[in-house]
């Protein structure tokens, strides 16, 4: 059983692009976990009646990451065997890739299936971009550098197996790094799966304030997943610095909720 599971927050004139494109995919299940918004996309969920659809309604925000958690939970719960995560903004045709890395999964036995969204390298400014040089410090540090290289659960979509599910808490999802350091941790297979350029995903443009927010929660995000990786007391510091970014913005107080009593408050 295959299902795709869509975080949603504030996509109005762009979820339903996503959900069309991902209804002509042979998958059992497209989980769209709403949350939080104050726009349209409710609606234009509702209006497409896709029959494979399951939504999962928060009235609050959920923060970045929070909502996979969630929908990996209800995955787990109808029986599937791979999980595929699509961003709700993603508006670019990639469906092919996607199920590149559902039979990444359910073929190569991968447990994270990753997208490479950077074929060729970053350009000399964005290579100074402390996203690029932690994501690799991450890579670098659990050995898998020369694999994957700069592909991370954070950025792109990916596919786990239920095996990954069952091994780690679901609750870890929603800081992607960890998921690398706890499948690495538990000798899980981890692997590029796709390539999928960053400008084909079609990710709405943000501003500098979310772009630099984004930056300090993914660098925080690999500074605890090295930390656990080590064994170590789990921190988001480097320096007398302490990246925050959007984790102080996790409901990880509504998502213990969820997983504790199988449904949203």
């Amino acid at each position: 059983m295959i299902t795709v599971v869509v975080p949603a927050r504030n996509e109005a004139g762009r979820i339903a692009t996503v959900l069309q494109n991902l209804g002509t995919l042979p998958v059992d299940h497209i989980i769209v976990v709403a949350n939080g918004s104050k726009d349209a996309t409710m609606r234009e969920i509702l209006q497409l009646r896709l029959p494979k659809l399951q939504i999962i309604y928060f009235n609050d925000c959920l923060g970045i990451d929070v909502p996979r958690a969630i929908g990996a939970k209800v995955a787990v719960s109808l029986g599937s065997d791979v999980i595929a995560f699509v961003d709700g903004d993603m508006v670019g045709t990639f469906n092919e890739n996607l199920m590149e890395l559902i039979d990444g999964v359910l073929l190569k036995h991968i447990d994270v299936a990753l997208t490479n969204c950077y074929p060729s390298p970053p350009r000399h400014i964005e290579r100074y971009n402390p996203t690029f040089q932690w994501r690799l410090n991450l890579n670098k540090e659990l050995g898998l550098e020369k694999k994957v290289g700069l592909a991370t659960p954070a950025h792109g979509p990916h596919a786990v197996s239920r095996r990954l599910l069952e091994t780690i808490p679901f609750r870890e999802l929603a800081i992607p790094p960890v998921v690398l350091a706890l499948a690495r941790v538990h000798k899980l297979k981890i692997d590029v799966a796709t390539t999928i350029p960053h400008y084909r995903l079609g990710s709405s443009i943000k501003n500098q304030i979310h772009t630099n927010k984004i930056i300090d929660t993914i660098v925080g995000d690999c500074l605890e997943a090295i930390a656990l990786f080590h064994n170590q007391p789990r921190t988001r510091q480097w320096q007398n610095t302490t990246y925050t970014g959007y984790h102080s913005d996790r409901r990880f107080d509504l998502l213990e909720l969820f997983l504790n009593e199988d449904g949203p408050s």
